[in-house]
Order: C-alpha cells, then sequence, then structure tokens
C-alpha cells in the first residue's frame, strides 16, 4: 500500500507543474495588453508601466515563469490589485467557506445518489425505479441558480424555517448544500444504479444468495462495494463541478466563499487574484483526485497488488 500511496504522489509532479504553466499563462492569453484590461481607460502612461513593473510583465516570459513558479513555491501569490492584500491571505480567508460548502454538498450528493440508485436497483423495472430515475432526471435537468431561488422562496421566505442569505449560522449551510448537492445526487444514482444492477447478475451473487445469505448482507457486502469503483470515478468528477457550481450558488445565497471572491475579482479586473484563486481551485481537485485513487485502493485490494 505504501508503494502505490508513492507512485501516485509522485504522478502528481507533472500535473501540478502544468497547472502551474496554464495559471501562468492566464495573464497573457488575456486579448490586448493585459495591464489595460485590468486598468481599464482609467490608468494613465505611468501607472500602466507602474503596474507592469510589478507583476513582472516588461521581463522575458521564462523569467517571469521562473519568478512565479519560486514564490509559488514560497507560498507567495502576489497581491491583489483591488485590494493591496497579498492574495494568499484573501483567499485564506474564503476558503473555509468554499471547503464547507463543497464537502456538505458532496455528502448530500453521495447520500441522496446512493439511496435512489440502490432502490431504483432493487425495484429494477418498477415503479419505485422509475419514480428514482424520473426524480434524478429532474435534478440533472433543473439550473442550479433557479432551483435555489425555489428553495430561498419556499423555505425562506413562506415558511421561514432556513436563513435565505449569508453564513452566520450552520442553519444556513443547508439551501446552498442542497442545491449544489443535487445535481451531482442525480448522476450518482443513475450510475450507482446501473453499476449495481450489473453487479447483481454475476454469478458470486447468485451463489451467496443460493446459500440463503440474507438480501441486504447480499446488497451491501458484496454487490455495493463491487459497484463502488465507477462511483468513486464519477464522485472524483463531481467535485470539481460542485467547485465551479459554487461560483454560481455562493452569488444566489450570498455565502462568503470563493465564488463570490472569484466574481468580485472578475468585475475588478483583478487579474493576480483570479490566478491564485485557479491555481488554489486546480490543487484541491487534483488533491481530492488523490484521494478517489487512494480509495480505489482499499475498496479494492486488487488495485494496490496490481
Amino acid at each position: 500500500m505504501q508503494r502505490y500511496v508513492v507512485q501516485r504522489l509522485w504522478h502528481l509532479v507533472p500535473v501540478l507543474l502544468s497547472v502551474s504553466v496554464l495559471v501562468f499563462l492566464m495573464v497573457h492569453l488575456v486579448p490586448g495588453d493585459p495591464v489595460q484590461v485590468m486598468l481599464q481607460e482609467y490608468g494613465s502612461p505611468a501607472q500602466e508601466a507602474a503596474l507592469r513593473h510589478s507583476l513582472g510583465l516588461d521581463r522575458p516570459l521564462a523569467v517571469q515563469y521562473g519568478t512565479f513558479l519560486w514564490r509559488l513555491l514560497h507560498g507567495d501569490l502576489g497581491r491583489s490589485i483591488h485590494s493591496g492584500r497579498p492574495v494568499i491571505a484573501e483567499i485564506a480567508l474564503r476558503l473555509p467557506y468554499t471547503l464547507w460548502l463543497t464537502a456538505a454538498s458532496m455528502a448530500v450528493a453521495i447520500a441522496l445518489g446512493l439511496v435512489l440508485g440502490m432502490v431504483a436497483a432493487l425495484w429494477h423495472r418498477r415503479i419505485l425505479d422509475y419514480a428514482a430515475m424520473i426524480a434524478a432526471l429532474a435534478g440533472i435537468s433543473l439550473p442550479s441558480f433557479w432551483f435555489g431561488l425555489v428553495l430561498i422562496l419556499v423555505f425562506s421566505y413562506y415558511l421561514r424555517w432556513l436563513p435565505a442569505a449569508g453564513a452566520d449560522t450552520p442553519w444556513s449551510l443547508i439551501l446552498p448544500a442542497v442545491t449544489l448537492g443535487t445535481s451531482a445526487a442525480s448522476i450518482i444514482a443513475r450510475l450507482s444504479r446501473s453499476s449495481l444492477l450489473e453487479v447483481l447478475r454475476q454469478e458470486f451473487i447468485r451463489t451467496a444468495r443460493a446459500k440463503g445469505v440474507n438480501e441486504l448482507q447480499v446488497l451491501y457486502r458484496h454487490g455495493l462495494r463491487n459497484a463502488l469503483i465507477p462511483v468513486l470515478s464519477i464522485i472524483g468528477l463531481q467535485f470539481a463541478g460542485l467547485l465551479g457550481g459554487a461560483v454560481i450558488v455562493e452569488s444566489v445565497f450570498g455565502w462568503p466563499g470563493l465564488g463570490r471572491l472569484a466574481v468580485d475579482a472578475i468585475f475588478n479586473r483583478d487579474m493576480p487574484l483570479i490566478q491564485g484563486i485557479v491555481l488554489i481551485a486546480a490543487a484541491i481537485f487534483v488533491a481530492v483526485n488523490l484521494c478517489i485513487d487512494l480509495l480505489y485502493a482499499l475498496v479494492d485490494p486488487r488495485i494496490r497488488y496490481s
């Protein structure tokens, strides 16, 4: 197992280097002069020259990347043009909120998706199967911003059970987490249903049933564990979708996370802050996929032994 972990960690090095190159090139991929884009028409030639020098854009491209990578290794992502504060400090204030929201949304997605998938697989081609798949289709089809507004209207305006916006209480997390996790739950439900149906048709399941093993034990001990590998893959991919969807959901619910910070940075043309947010989000996604790879080895011992 230790050898498998070391191999997966070693494979992260070229991935993270590629991410750093893409994030660095964001400034140079902006159409036109990035300094003029950030300052718009309000900057004087002296201000443009000062900003270009502070960002290091007056140096050769290779030197700029070397400086960017060196600062990155020391935890320096530059300074926000809008606030003047270090980018890492701006992100550190907002990142915990986004991580809480993403973790809660993923918990909703996994719990709801696995339950719907198991119900649909156990009652295949029956009323519960059709109802679960209709619910999954509705969850995929509903736009997150519209669904969030509906939840606010019902549970905050009419019923007054939950707060509509902000992050003042733990109850404020429920509506954005349900909004963000519903679409991912629908995808997990459909995949877990098909994967579980395939496993339940295998010979070892028939053997377990022939031996008189309880149906719930057949489902949990033999069926679900063998059906989890493709489900774990889609969970890792859905995590990236939740990070991306948090931009919209955080704006709808006034959640003070990285999503709202990214929207503000885009409106302010704050390129160093946008670079930092994209880099941190990409690093989180890579780390989550590493965890998924390690879960593969825990669920299926054949992976770590191979």
